[in-house]
């Protein structure tokens, strides 16, 4: 049984990031509040046939920056879990830098409401939702 990787740690720059943020390229900027922002390095590993970023490397961009908004109103002993991810693509992605910003919207005792972007040269691409439980 391996152990979590504690991602308050890994914001305070304590400890390396779990796998999923190496193989993406996501690198945790700030993560406060339940406020996160972090940039991905995008290289051409992600890009499709038409030489723009497959919208599921958007999402798993997402998916990891809205954790560390929750991770950054957790207690040590609370965990997390994904009940949906949904995602709205508004212009395509390309090779360069993009930066994904996430906001706990609504918390509850059981399940927060957040919502993330990502954005490269200033213009939003994306769009993601999700409500995630508190374990």
């Amino acid at each position: 049984m391996t152990t979590m990787i504690d991602l308050k740690r890994v914001i305070a720059g304590e400890i390396e990031p779990p796998a999923c943020d190496k193989t993406l390229g996501i690198h945790v900027k700030t993560a406060i509040a339940g406020k996160a922002v972090c940039t991905w390095n995008i290289d051409e590993r992600f890009l499709n046939g038409h030489q723009v970023v497959m919208g599921g490397f958007i999402t798993s961009a997402a998916d990891i920056t809205m954790a560390y908004s929750m991770a950054s109103i957790l207690e040590s002993n609370q965990g997390f879990a994904s009940i949906n991810l949904q995602t709205t693509f508004l212009r395509p992605l390309h090779t360069g830098t993009a930066t994904v910003e996430s906001t706990i919207v609504k918390q509850g005792r059981k399940t927060c409401y957040v919502e993330a972007t990502v954005s490269q040269n200033g213009q939003y691409a994306a769009k993601i939702t999700s409500s995630i439980m508190i374990l």
